[in-house]
């Protein structure tokens, strides 16, 4: 029987000038959403330490996190290419532990990794390449290491921001992530290498946008500003968990059992799967 395959690597970088929407997922449901809403490149963040652990940066965020989390969303699609950031503290140290990171994640259930940096970490992308696996780059804002340096602020340096773009196009990354660049120099690095840009907060002329899906849904407090919320997903949560706990409350749930209502308790929640011939 015929498999689904997974989008590559190559197929990616194949779409440079064509838009394409790319998505964070940290979990098999959402994951799965976004599958079935077209969006075939979802990105696996180490945002997930703000919108999903509840820590106050990504710094926090360890190996074992992205594995169990590139797990999960690599169970909950078929088809996408599963993107995950290496986090901070896997790959600065040598490139031989940047593969050994990279090597976990793929066998967690990455298609690709992502780590930030431009001319500075070109040697490691060049390792993890060389050794099979596919590596996206972030350049611009660098949310791992911006604390200690200047912050979340637009970056636009564009004689800076183009060597970053050449030398990891030149270490064989198949894409690159612009955060928060100026969006003319965006546009300036788009057109200057023949990988695909993926945006967030860089303007429009990118090939690609990404955005971080609780940002998206209304899931998370502390949006940035060039984030779009498509929906207000905590206000329906909050107005639901509200209902049923007044409901809980008030004794109408669970309704009691009657002859046009018999008790939940008699029905089976799960069925065990049929024990294989022998």
């Amino acid at each position: 029987m015929a498999t689904t395959r997974r989008l590559t690597s190559a197929a990616i970088r194949a779409r440079k000038g064509t838009r394409f929407a790319v998505i964070t997922a940290y979990d098999a449901p959402f994951a799965r959403c976004a599958e079935a809403a077209g969006i075939d490149v979802v990105l696996v963040g180490d945002s997930l330490g703000m919108v999903v652990l509840g820590y106050d940066s990504t710094t926090q965020v360890d190996l074992e996190d992205m594995c169990r989390h590139a797990a999960a969303v690599a169970r909950g699609t078929a088809r996408a290419c599963v993107i995950v950031d290496m986090p901070f503290g896997s790959y600065e140290t040598s490139d031989a532990d940047a593969i050994r990171s990279a090597i976990r994640l793929v066998r967690s259930g990455a298609t690709a990794v992502k780590l930030e940096g431009g001319v500075a970490v070109a040697s490691r992308i060049a390792a993890i390449v060389g050794v099979g696996i596919p590596v996206v780059a972030h350049i611009g804002v660098l949310p791992q290491t911006a604390a200690i340096g200047a912050g979340f602020r637009r970056k636009g340096d564009r004689e800076m921001l183009l060597a970053d773009a050449h030398a990891i196009e030149a270490a064989g990354a198949f894409a690159v992530v612009l955060e928060m660049v100026d969006a003319q120099i965006a546009a300036d690095v788009t057109a200057a290498i023949a990988i695909p840009t993926i945006g967030i907060g860089a303007g429009a002329a990118c090939d690609a946008q990404v955005l971080v899906m609780h940002d998206v849904l209304g899931l998370y407090p502390d949006a940035p500003p060039f984030a779009k919320r498509y929906a207000e997903i905590a206000t329906v949560a909050t107005d639901a968990l509200r209902a049923y706990a007044d409901d809980v409350r008030s004794g109408s749930f669970p309704q009691a059992p009657s002859p046009t209502n018999p008790a939940q308790a008699d029905v089976p929640i799960y069925v065990a799967a049929t024990p294989p011939s022998v």
